[in-house]
This record gives C-alpha cells, structure tokens and sequence, in this order.
C-alpha cells in the first residue's frame, strides 16, 4: 500500500508543473478528454490523471467518472469539464451609456449578471463603487468562491499604473487612476483576491480569442465599436499586444476620410468618428433618441430597415470607411484572422461579402488569398474578458493562487 502511495504522490510531484497548463486547457475547451490532456500536455496517462485529480480536488474541474465512448480505435477516456459549482471572477464593464457586473467562472461562463446601470457619473470613484457593489451583490446571492477581479473601460490603459489615459466618452478625468480605484472599492467590499484593469476591446479580443470566434488564431486582430468611439486590439501568440506601456492598437484614431469630422484626439476623419454609432445614425439621416443606447438604436435600424435606401447607403458609407480601415492594419500586421464586434458585427452580418471585398481590394494580403472576418460570437465579450484577467494568476498557478486567497 505504501508503495502505491508513493508511486501516486510521485506522479502528482511531476505534475504540479503542468497543472497550470492543464487548467487552461480545460477553461479553454481545448482537452474535453484526459486522453486529450495526456496528449497536450506530453505526459504519460498516469501523471495526467494525478493532474486532473488535484485540479478536481481544488474545485476547478470535474471529471466524469464513466469514460466516454470510444472511436474507432483507443480506449475510452474520461470526460473533464470546469466544475459547475466551482469560484468564480467579479468582472465589471463601464461604457459611454452604462455600466454592468457579472459573475464569470472558468470556461468564460456567466454565472450571474445584473441588469446594468444606464447613468454614468463624471465621477469615476463614484461609479466604479456602484458597479462594485452590483458585483458584490451578486457574489452574496451566489455563495461562490472568488478569484478575483476584473474591470473593462473604454479608454486606453496605461501599465504599470493602470490610468485611464483618455476615458473621453465617460467624461472622466483625462489620466484617472481607475485599478488604484477599482482595487479600493474591491476591498471595501471584502472582495477577496486580486483587481486589473483593462481596455475594453483589449478584453473582448482576450475573450473571443479563448472561448469564442477567435478561437485557434494564431495572430487574432479584433476592431469593434461599442455605444461610442472604435477600438481595436491584437493576440499574438495567446497573449495581449498591448505595446512597451499598454496603449497599442489604438485603431480608433486611423485616418479613414482627410475631410472628415473632428475627432476627440485632434485630428480628423479618424475611424473613432466616421464608424461608430453616432456616425451611422448620421450616415442614415436618422437623429438618435434618448429612449435606447446609440450601439441599440443602430442595430434595431439594420435589422428593421435595411431596405430603406438611406439606411443601405448609410450602411455601405460606414462599411467603405470601416473596410479602409481594416486593410490598412491588415498590410500592417498580417493577421490570420478578424473578428468584429459591436456596431461592425452588425454590418458585417448586413453584408458581408461588401467589406470581405473592400478589405481584399486595398490590401496586398488580402489579394494573396483574404484573411477570414468573422462576427464576435460572446455576449459581453468585454465582461469576460475582464474575468479573464482575474484568472491569469490561477491559470498560471492553480495550487498558489488558491493557497495565497485561503
């Protein structure tokens, strides 16, 4: 029997180093089977059964003790999935026309959200108390463990300070200290575990890349417009190209159209000002109303008049500036493939093959053989990928993180 125990705790000590490894391949579906595991992680099938063990003894993962259906050939092997009880992250989002908390667990799932907020303060401490309180809620209601965690803002984020550098859609101050704040109101809240913060389309691009359309892309680039503004982001490798202090990828000030409007950051025709909803709404000669959000009253246009010919032509304006846009970054960066969020998933879907061919016809790669573009498929994409940055220090250290929290 010693010698059992041995052998057991001699496999696990080998494995320690792969725990990490193995969690984020569960959280990110990509080894559904231990023999799957086994295989990804370059072990032997004993030591991944210690492996996926530990993770199922510290509540992250459960695996299925009837082995699934074999194929053709092999055994059948055991099914692993994120635990359905297991902790969860705190992740908060604040944009031009609200702000929302959520409760996401592993595998980008969300547990709980609230119903979100439609007035934000000029006052970020303000706001990013109320939103970390509507969190806190929810984590009382729910009787989960914590992690973490994570906050989306429309504004670039400066590292290692965590300052909103241009937060101009909230009307925030310009270099407001947003993780000094946010991480204040978590631990006011006896919110247990570590706060980030983030840039909005950085954590959606973060979000698709791990659990939704992005999914498999070596080189992922995301460009989306929410309720005001464009923001744009790159996954290289699995990780955030977020640049030597956190502000790459700030496409939303690419110029589209020399003669266009003003933009916020002094120049003029930027993306940020000719592809977002305001400029839609304008494109189409529809004045925007109080009653919905601007990114609403967008969709409900395409998806409810699109046969109108100034909605059409207001459209296609949009998807010309938007296809410019993207070519441009494309003969930069060389993507192998875009998603779009926002207001520009809702025209790629309105017509597709108009911007696939505008995005072909003003770039070298794209004439090469195209680079796919695809819809974002996450709701609150931004939401889960700020639960994401909560996260990182499990997936990185399953045992330390945990311990370090207990």
């Amino acid at each position: 029997m010693n010698g059992k125990v041995t052998s057991t705790r001699s496999r696990l000590d080998r494995g320690r180093g792969a725990l990490g490894p193995a969690l984020e391949l569960v959280h990110t579906g990509r080894a559904p089977t231990r023999a799957v595991l086994t295989a990804e992680l370059g072990v032997t099938r004993a030591t991944a059964g210690a492996v996926a063990a530990e993770l199922e003894a510290l509540g992250l993962i459960q695996v299925d003790s009837r082995p699934a259906a074999a194929g053709s050939q092999g055994r059948p092997s055991h099914r692993l999935a994120v635990h359905e009880a297991g902790p969860v992250a705190l992740a908060a989002q604040v944009h031009a026309d609200g702000f929302r908390a959520a409760l996401v667990g592993l595998g980008g799932e969300i547990v709980a959200t609230d119903a979100g907020r439609v007035i934000v303060s000029a006052d970020p401490a303000q706001v990013l108390g109320d939103v970390v309180d509507a969190g806190a809620a929810l984590l009382k209601g729910s009787g989960r463990r914590c992690v973490g965690a994570g906050l989306a803002v429309p504004s670039a984020v400066a590292e290692p300070e965590g300052t909103a550098l241009n937060p101009l859609h909230l009307a925030w101050p310009a270099g407001s200290p947003v993780r000094e704040i946010f991480a204040e109101r978590v631990r006011a809240a006896g919110i247990t575990g570590p706060a980030f913060t983030g840039n909005d389309v950085n954590l959606a691009a973060l979000a698709e890349h791990r659990h939704g359309a992005g999914r498999g892309a070596r080189h992922l680039l995301c460009v989306a417009t929410g309720h005001r503004g464009v923001g744009g982001a790159l996954v290289l490798d699995g990780r955030l190209h977020t640049g030597s202090s956190g502000l790459a990828l700030e496409v939303g000030h690419l110029t589209v159209n020399p003669d266009g409007r003003p933009c916020y950051c002094g120049s003029r025709g930027c993306l940020d000002v000719e592809a977002d909803p305001l400029a839609f709404l304008a494109a189409a000669g529809r004045a925007p109303g109080p009653e919905v959000s601007l990114l609403e009253q967008s969709r409900a246009l395409l998806r409810t008049e699109y046969e109108d010919v100034a909605v059409r032509r207001g459209a296609e304006e949009l998807i010309d500036r938007l296809g410019l846009g993207l070519a441009g970054l494309v003969n930069i960066l060389n993507p192998d493939r875009i998603v779009l969020g926002g207001l520009h998933k809702a025209l790629l879907e309105a017509d597709p093959d108009r911007l696939r061919a505008v995005v072909a016809d003003r770039s070298l790669w794209g004439r090469s053989g195209g680079v796919p573009i695809l819809a974002c498929s996450l709701d609150h994409n931004s939401l889960v990928g700020a639960a994401e940055l909560a996260w990182q220090p499990v997936l990185d250290d399953p045992l330390g993180a945990l311990a370090h929290q207990a």
